[in-house]
């Protein structure tokens, strides 16, 4: 098979394209695959009407090396005269549009953007880290395309997180399906037109038919689930480690100001303690264990709150929302009486949102896997050393977590 036939096979190429030259420019050095188009009444690209050729433009698109090559497709592109909608360039079978790569090494690129930082995929294939973020964000644009014509209905588990961008309070917001833990919403901030905009994608039977929101006790986001989902008081679940965080903070809160006022007075049973108090007793050993039993039965208060907060872990395990709404009730009423202030404003918040909660409790819902894609989103941008621009970061998270298929089209895989 001559060289030129190959390169038609692989790059899947039909006629009126046709592969004519193959060179080898030991200058440079590079490969040049060199295409022509032979129809003398080219369609137009929108219409297809057949059309009088305007003019050719010589373009050129970095292909899949050649026996450690850089090989490149080089054509003249025709544009052609449409009555209708004018001056138009043809599209290529070969690359997307707007692309100076072809399809089978725009797939390879992105092969390795899923291992691999941007920075380092542009070392590795010679490329300025714009060429490969255009890579990555056409990649993405296509993978959203993509997932709109399939017209896919909200899902019935939703997540609902928010995950820093840079640092001074600078958020987004993300939305994932705890079905299948895949972004399918990513939003600038975290006020509650975030989620408006998300909700006002689907019908509202799609919006009934929701069985779960997990997310944390953030007003913005419970007044828009509240007004998006009907029968959103019974859907819309506190995540358990949202709520033990809280009552974390509480314990090591009573710890310190307890810690300062016996220090005052050279005493210190509390020196060293900090993480006896905040892990769980099944984690600790040996003199930890020994330690936690000693402080716990004493008359210090930060026993007391760290009682009151084990409590609390022990009722995640109701059946039934009633059980579950007596249990927390129950706690309720020690922690408001307990006169440590701390414990008091977590109670007090618990309160409030008691059923949000309770659906937790009861359908066993968490936020576990929006915290593991929260994770992921760190990684991503640890390994990206941040990021400077909004829209590159949206990017990336669809990019790696979205679950997108981002690859051209016959690309050549």
């Amino acid at each position: 098979m001559q060289t030129r036939e190959l390169y038609q096979k692989i790059l899947n190429i039909q006629e009126p394209w046709k592969v004519v030259a193959v060179e080898l420019d030991v200058e440079e050095p590079e490969v040049q695959v060199h295409i022509a188009y032979l129809e003398q009444k080219p369609p137009c690209p929108e219409c297809g009407h057949p059309c009088s050729r305007y003019d050719a433009r010589r373009r050129r698109w970095r292909h899949l090396d050649t026996c450690e090559y850089p090989t490149f497709l080089v054509t003249d592109v025709p544009r052609v005269q449409c009555e209708v909608h004018g001056v138009l360039q043809l599209r290529v079978p070969w690359a997307a549009m707007g692309s100076k790569f072809s399809k089978p090494f725009e797939a390879l690129v992105i092969d390795w953007l899923q291992v691999a930082s941007t920075s380092a995929v542009a070392k590795v294939f010679g490329l300025s880290w714009e060429s490969v973020d255009g890579i990555m964000q056409r990649a993405v644009k296509r993978g959203l395309q993509r997932r709109r014509n399939l017209l896919l209905p909200l899902p019935k588990h939703l997540g609902v997180d928010e995950t820093s961008f840079r640092r001074q309070h600078d958020y987004v917001t993300v939305v994932i399906d705890q079905d299948d833990n895949t972004v399918i919403h990513v939003a600038d901030g975290r006020g509650r037109d975030t989620l408006d905009t998300f909700f006002e994608g689907f019908p509202e039977s799609q919006r009934k038919a929701v069985d779960s929101v997990a997310m944390d006790m953030w007003g913005a986001y419970i007044a828009a689930v509240t007004e998006a989902v009907p029968g959103a008081e019974h859907k819309i679940a506190f995540d358990r480690f949202h709520v033990a965080g809280h009552m974390s903070k509480a314990v090591d809160k009573v710890r310190r100001q307890e810690h300062k006022t016996l220090k005052a007075r050279e005493i210190n049973p509390l020196t060293g303690t900090r993480y006896l108090w905040l892990k769980s007793p099944e984690v600790l050993k040996g003199e930890q264990l020994e330690k936690l039993d000693l402080l716990k039965d004493s008359s210090l208060k930060t026993a007391r709150a760290w009682a009151i907060k084990e409590l609390a872990r022990s009722l995640w395990h109701f059946k039934t929302r009633g059980w579950a709404r007596r249990g927390w009730l129950r706690w309720y009423s020690w922690a408001i009486r307990s006169r440590l202030e701390p414990l008091k404003e977590v109670a007090r918040m618990v309160k409030r949102h008691l059923e949000g909660i309770l659906t937790a409790v009861v359908l066993g819902v968490t936020n576990a896997r929006s915290e593991a894609v929260n994770s992921k989103i760190q990684w991503i941008k640890y390994t990206a050393r941040g990021f400077r621009n909004r829209e590159r970061f949206r990017n990336a998270i669809y990019f790696h977590l979205g679950g997108l298929d981002l690859y051209p089209q016959s690309s050549g895989r």
